[in-house]
């Protein structure tokens, strides 16, 4: 794994290492003991000469990697004795030759317990087709659910990983941010670790678009001193009035963060100048014992409203209700001085210290169990998925992934009892939550007391009556409209589906469909069309299409489609040279793509070895990556993808970088959209600006015009992003236009 083995550590390496253990040391409080400090120095001093020699590839002694993930476990996420034991040596099993029966003789159940959860599988242990990434994030899970503390600890060594991943190649970059930006980082959110969360999507960010990053970063440090101008222009009313109540209380600004930015640029189509709420304003206050917290939150609130008035529907009680991660906070968004927004945070120290660290600081409040409670509950969900014999790897993953990042509604049973579900869940969801044989026997519910369907999305505050009859049997249909991991694996055990089978008539109906056109099921042709439908391989493709997940009529199209390619002057798929030969459509070149260098994309119509993905429809200039679909054929996606973000989370190994180079001659259709105030004339000068332009043509353009607003959109061809950016700039100045953006997904 590691590379530069030597036989002794050089007096460098020692002063490096003592200087990490002093931090770690440091980071040391009353949670630890004297007797608990020897067993950690005791812990060191093994892993030291275990991994004795052996270098990262930053070049640094690997034993500074086990000593910083202790220290995040110690001093970020405050965890005790056991878990930085466990942290020092969760590598040793799986990188030397000691084993777990060494680690229980000399540390004991707990430790051993804790590093095989945080030890990876071995390769042998994996089977051909099935994605390693996914089944050992499963194996890991699996301990999760008695001992929290794996993920923990796993989180903190993700969190290292990327805060030196500069050292590690290109590809492997990619892969492992996009890893944690999917799995990771809303793990992290979940355990109300909002610290390390926030953190470990900047860096993904970072890694993933670089230019963004700094872009962004840039910004906000050249807006500092404004901003911090208005933030003590906002506060010092507050500060005087709180000082006069006698609360004990600190303020400060919190800036958002890279990542929350950059996600809402993109959700909600806006620049970074359009984000009015880059600063939010923290109160963190010491409660009087004598009164409850809620009570001086509000009064608190109270204060604030009468010096700036608030937005009426943006006031948030996380208290009365507290977030599924533990989180209990007011919030309310007041018009500050200069008609800016601002949103305050109105917190206890104790609220405080469990939106820093999660569940962990719980240690330091025993007294309220209620968000122990809820993580109780949340491991009971996963308990519940890793007993479904039915779920694969990569299922499991995508179930588990779907219970992380949703935000949440709360519902009411008919006795008033509160069910907390994702946002989206239906009544069928509801249903499976209360009981399996509820949902088993669901036909519908009563919704403040009007009848609605099985698929009727609710909605936070609805009261939920399930009706049911004896009669009803799951059906395979639910799974399209659920979305909670529960209810999935219930309908999917009701069913024993039989994997074999599913199989079979999954390859029946493609063979079936192959022939009609000619075409025979080559190992190539079916690794396209498992591309095209972003699976990872083709028992899985047989195993959808054999339980109806995927419409088989689908593949009717796509194969239309690929023989129409050929004939088309603007690209959609291009598979090969001879007009009247099915078969080699669909043939590859021999030589295989190297996956350590980058993939140079050339502008050549004979070019076979790579297509363009119709999820995010990438065009020349953009960020974008490879995913490769066998050793000769790779798929291009953009690097913002989630789809490709997907991809690169369970299967990085076949993730690699891709550059184009410039393209003048094939064009590509994008399409773009627009609105303003209209004006006579206004449609005359966009269209005469495109015509101007030599390197893009018009398919077709739309105008709608109410009440002096026109909306508008424009399908192009264009050669690349440059040229597409050319003109976006130019139509930004015609006099009436307010906004012109591209839409990702175009059908031609």
């Amino acid at each position: 794994m590691e590379d530069g083995i030597s036989k002794l550590q050089t007096k460098a390496d020692q002063r490096l290492i003592a200087d990490y253990y002093d931090d770690l040391s440091r980071s040391f409080d009353q949670r630890i003991s004297e007797q608990d400090r020897v067993r950690i120095r005791k812990a060191f001093e093994f892993a030291n000469e275990a991994h004795a020699g052996v270098k990262r590839k930053s070049g640094e002694p690997y034993i500074i990697h086990p000593i910083a993930v202790a220290n995040i476990v110690s001093a970020e996420i405050g965890l005790g004795a056991t878990s930085i034991i466990a942290a020092i040596l969760h590598d040793v099993v799986e990188d030397t030759d000691y084993t777990l029966t060494d680690m229980e003789n000399l540390f004991g159940a707990k430790v051993a317990r804790i590093v095989d959860g945080l030890t990876k599988l071995s390769d042998e242990m994996t089977a051909q087709h099935d994605s390693k990434q996914a089944i050992n994030f499963r194996k890991m899970l699996m301990t999760l659910s008695d001992d929290v503390r794996v993920i923990l600890i796993k989180l903190a060594d993700r969190l290292h990983n990327m805060r030196t991943l500069e050292s590690m190649a290109p590809h492997k970059q990619l892969k492992i941010a996009a890893e944690t930006l999917y799995i990771f980082a809303p793990l992290a959110h979940r355990l109300g670790l909002y610290a390390i969360k926030t953190e470990l999507e900047d860096l993904s960010l970072k890694y993933k678009q670089p230019e963004t990053y700094n872009l962004i970063k840039f910004r906000l440090h050249s807006q500092k001193e404004r901003r911090d101008y208005l933030v003590d222009q906002f506060i010092t009313p507050i500060q005087a009035e709180l000082a006069k109540e006698g609360i004990n209380f600190t303020i400060s600004g919190r800036l958002k963060s890279i990542y929350s930015i950059w996600n809402k640029m993109q959700s909600k189509g806006v620049s970074f100048d359009e984000i009015y709420d880059l600063m939010a304003i923290r109160i963190v206050f010491r409660p009087n014992d004598s009164r409850s917290e809620k009570r001086q939150c509000f009064d608190i609130l109270s204060l604030i409203t009468d010096i700036y008035k608030p937005k009426p529907d943006r006031i948030r009680d996380w208290i009365t209700i507290p977030k599924a991660n533990g989180y209990e906070a007011l919030h309310v968004t007041v018009m500050g001085p200069a008609g800016k927004w601002v949103e305050v945070q109105i917190r206890t120290e104790r609220m405080d210290a469990i939106a820093e660290r999660g569940f962990a600081a719980h240690y330091k409040y025993k007294g309220d169990s209620s968000a122990e409670t809820e993580l109780d509950r949340w491991l009971e969900k996963i308990r519940e998925m890793l007993q479904n014999p039915e779920s694969d790897a990569l299922e499991f993953l995508d179930e588990f992934k779907m219970n992380l990042y949703s935000r949440e509604i709360v519902v009411f049973t008919p006795k008033g009892k509160m069910v907390n579900l994702p946002k989206g869940a239906t009544v069928t969801d509801f249903a499976y939550e209360i009981h399996t044989d509820l949902g088993n026997h669901c036909i519908g519910a009563k919704i403040n007391h009007k009848l609605m369907p099985m698929s009727h999305v609710l909605s936070s505050g609805d009261q939920v009556e399930i009706l049911t009859s004896k009669s009803q049997r799951p059906d395979i249909e639910w799974l399209k409209f659920i979305t909670t991991a529960k209810a999935k694996s219930k309908i999917k055990q009701a069913f024993k589906l039989d994997k074999r089978q599913h199989l079979e008539q999954g390859r029946e109906i493609i063979e079936e469909k192959l022939k009609a056109f000619n075409i025979k099921p080559t190992s190539d042709t079916l690794k396209k069309i498992t591309a095209y439908y972003n699976l990872s391989n083709k028992d899985q493709l047989y195993a959808q299409i054999g339980m109806g997940f995927i419409d088989f009529n689908d593949i009717e199209n796509i194969l239309k489609s690929r023989r129409q390619s050929k004939l088309a002057k603007y690209w959609k798929l291009s598979f090969g040279k001879k007009e009247n030969d099915e078969e080699v459509e669909f043939d590859l070149p021999d030589k295989k793509i190297d996956k350590k260098n980058t993939f140079i994309l050339k502008e050549n119509p004979e070019e076979t070895n790579y297509t363009l993905a119709k999820c995010c429809q990438p065009i020349p200039g953009e960020n974008v990556l490879g995913y490769l679909t066998s050793s000769n054929h790779v798929v291009i996606h953009k690097r913002n993808c989630p789809v490709a973000n997907k991809l690169m989370s369970q299967h990085g190994d076949r993730i690699i970088t891709a550059e184009w180079t410039k393209f003048k001659k094939r064009s590509y259709l994008t399409r773009l959209k627009m609105n303003g105030f209209d004006r006579v004339g206004i449609v005359s000068e966009i269209t005469n600006i495109i015509s101007k332009l030599n390197n893009i043509n018009m398919r077709t353009v739309m105008f709608d015009t109410h009440d002096g607003i026109f909306e508008g959109e424009l399908f192009l061809y264009i050669h690349n992003v440059e040229d597409l950016n050319k003109l976006i700039a130019r139509l930004m100045k015609i006099k009436g236009i307010e906004q012109v953006e591209r839409m990702e997904r175009v059908e031609d």
